[in-house]
């Protein structure tokens, strides 16, 4: 199976290209500017990986949350790629992702998410479920201190919550780990699994999972 997967929800921007077990991954500093480097990013890792578009099974992109600009990049990159190809596109949620790449122990993982200055989204997952990919969809929100005292007993995973850090040791978190980790390649066992039952007819209801509105002239509500 050759699949290609995106993900450029929040401070980082990666592609990866799958093709017959063997992995190219390439990643970008230039998350700022996703718009214009994706495309070229996407172009470069499919002629590493010695890979044609036509010769892709399906596309696979995390869907967020995440920043709302880059969640509607990423994803229209995908769409338009899975349309013109006539292949599906395969949404991976980047918390679940995010927390089943986490290298460290076999415990409670968190994954933590900056939705604004102050408030962050942060989902649980026992590792039952990261082991089996077959993940809950609750994603809660709420201020450092809020997380903080949710995160105990877990290992916590994110990336940039400089705010956040100082609260975590306080509240008993296990620890907090700087998710450099988490990377295109990661969203591969969940679309390996769900591209056996996609169908590219689909493809008009995949859409970011935003989580909130964005308001112009004002920002996020």
């Amino acid at each position: 199976m050759n699949i290609l997967a995106i993900e450029c929800t929040h401070a980082a921007l990666s592609v990866a290209v799958k093709k017959d077990g063997a992995v190219t991954e390439l990643k970008s500093a230039d998350w700022w500017k996703a718009a214009e480097a994706l495309v070229p990013l996407i172009a470069e890792v499919m002629a590493q990986s010695n890979l044609r578009n036509q010769e892709l099974d399906c596309i696979t992109v995390s869907s967020g949350p995440g920043s709302f600009t880059s969640l509607r990049i990423g994803m229209s990159v995908a769409k338009g790629m899975a349309y013109g190809l006539g292949i599906p596109l395969i949404p991976v949620p980047t918390m679940p992702a995010m927390a089943s790449s986490y290298p460290g122990g076999a415990g409670m993982v968190m994954a933590v998410i900056q939705a604004r200055k102050g408030e962050y989204y942060y989902a649980a997952y026992i590792p039952e479920e990261l082991s089996s990919g077959v993940w809950h969809d609750e994603v809660l929100r709420g201020s450092a201190p809020e997380v903080a005292v949710a995160a105990q007993g877990c290992a916590v995973v994110g990336r940039q919550l400089d705010e956040l850090v100082p609260l975590l040791a306080g509240c008993g978190a296990a620890e907090y780990a700087e998710a450099d980790f988490f990377s295109a390649g990661a969203l591969f066992p969940a679309a390996e699994r769900l591209c056996k039952t996609a169908d590219v007819a689909g493809l008009d209801n995949v859409v970011p999972d935003y989580r909130q509105m964005f308001i112009p002239n004002t920002g996020r509500e």
